[in-house]
């Protein structure tokens, strides 16, 4: 697999590619209003008091602007101008901010498509003006491409290490290590980690399950039994939670469509190696990528969908994957409105499930975790390539003495954006210092 993606890597959209962007950026932004989903989840456990009119819109959306900012400027913007692919940071959590801001209900749509606008037509502009540079830094950030693909493989070895110790971690290294150098030598065309992400992530949900029910044997076995109270204050808020998602059913199945059909054009990608592998046009990979992240965020966001009652704007995240394997934007539409459905119908089922399965859950939070862990070293790493590609030592000290200076400083910027925004604000800075004749840019 190249390291790199093709230096003409661009945000040149179609027509209906842009109208697509600005209209679901709108229905977002509506939706985002009416508390009825964000995308950022650590949003969404604060809506349930702004719901219940505890809070003000004001102070939710200085919550959301908090917690988003960071990933808006620092991961959603250099992921797609390196990539020429959207990300979900970069198209939904300005929604969520610009609808939870507007104070009429009329308002949220106009301001969700006006960020649509700014990204279908600002994005390309900026990345034209930036590979015109004398150090062309959108290019050079092409280089996380392989440290984030492959490191990412590695996080059902680190989920399995946290949640069932170090001999089943070492059993699960071992093994897609061996599936990773099996699949560049039999299938080189594929990406290498595809199977051993697979087997690993099946490997956490059988060792999970299987501890489940050897525990729910021996309770049953010792006469132990689940007490269930009907007057359960948290069973009566997720109840009501349920059904405040279920009675806005129809508005849900078209966001459920507008995802699937955005994923299906193959301008979108759902997380940071999913945006290379689209880029790379290997779509298949990017599903099955996308569809074991799923397994890590099912529990996350279906508990706070019911606890607050606001849902997730991309829902279980399933309509990313589907969504790149769907053959035309029709189909994608239909399916993607029943997933939504399916998974807004659902939601009680699985809360109840997941309360069944201490283990499963405890499984998916070792799956974020590591998911974060991976990522993390992979961007810090990958954004240390990029800038000793753009401008060797003194790129390196500059990217990763505002990397260090970031963590001084209390991590004003988050710490997995701080690297790839240090390689803008680098790469910026390297060109200031051309123009004043201080420095000469690495020829490629």
């Amino acid at each position: 697999m190249s390291s790199t993606l093709a230096a003409g890597a661009g945000l040149d959209f179609t027509l209906a590619q842009q109208l697509t962007v600005i209209a679901l950026c709108a229905l977002t932004a509506y939706i985002s209003h009416m508390a009825l989903a964000v995308f950022n989840d650590g949003v969404r456990p604060f809506l349930l008091d702004f719901i219940q009119g505890r809070t003000t819109r004001s102070a939710t959306t200085a919550v959301s602007f908090g917690l988003s900012a960071g990933f808006i400027f620092g991961l959603g913007a250099p992921m797609a101008l390196s990539t020429g692919v959207l990300n979900p940071w970069l198209v939904f959590l300005p929604t969520d901010i610009l609808g939870m801001l507007a104070p009429k209900k009329w308002l949220a749509p106009i301001l969700g498509g006006a960020w649509g606008a700014v990204v279908v037509f600002g994005l390309n502009g900026a990345n034209d003006v930036a590979h015109d540079l004398p150090v062309d830094f959108i290019t050079a950030m092409q280089q996380m491409s392989t440290p984030i693909l492959f490191l990412f493989t590695l996080f059902p070895v680190l989920a399995i290490t946290k949640q069932f110790g170090r001999k089943w971690g070492g059993v699960a290294g071992g093994l897609e290590l061996a599936l990773v150098v099996l699949t560049m030598k039999l299938w080189p065309k594929m990406f290498a980690g595809a199977l051993a992400m697979a087997v690993g992530v099946l490997m956490l949900i059988a060792l999970a399950v299987t501890k489940d029910m050897k525990q729910r044997k021996a309770d049953k076995a010792a006469g132990v039994t689940a007490i269930v109270l009907d007057d359960d204050p948290m069973a009566s808020l997720f109840s009501a939670s349920a059904a405040r998602l279920r009675r806005h059913l129809p508005l849900f199945m078209v966001l459920g469509a507008g995802v699937c059909v955005l994923a299906q054009m193959h301008i979108f990608g759902g997380g940071e190696a999913t945006s290379f592998l689209i880029a790379k046009g290997q779509y298949t990979e990017a599903a099955q990528v996308d569809f074991y992240r799923v397994f890590g965020f099912i529990p996350l966001i279906a508990t706070t969908a019911l606890a607050s009652g606001a849902y997730g704007i991309a829902g279980f995240t399933l309509v990313y994957p589907i969504g790149y394997l769907m053959p035309n934007p029709f189909l994608a539409a239909i399916v993607g409105a029943v997933v939504f459905a399916l998974e807004v119908l659902a939601l009680s089922s699985i809360g109840k499930a997941l309360g069944k399965l201490p283990s499963v859950r405890d499984s998916s939070e070792h799956l974020r975790s590591a998911i974060g862990d991976t990522l993390q070293l992979a961007i810090l790493f990958g954004s240390l390539m990029a800038a000793n590609a753009m401008g060797g030592g003194l790129g390196i000290l500059v990217v990763g003495g505002l990397y260090l200076l970031n963590d001084a400083m209390g991590r004003p910027v988050v710490r997995m954006a701080a690297a790839p925004a240090a390689v803008i604000v680098g790469g910026i800075l390297l060109n200031v210092l051309y123009w004043l004749d201080l420095f000469t840019p690495i020829k490629g």
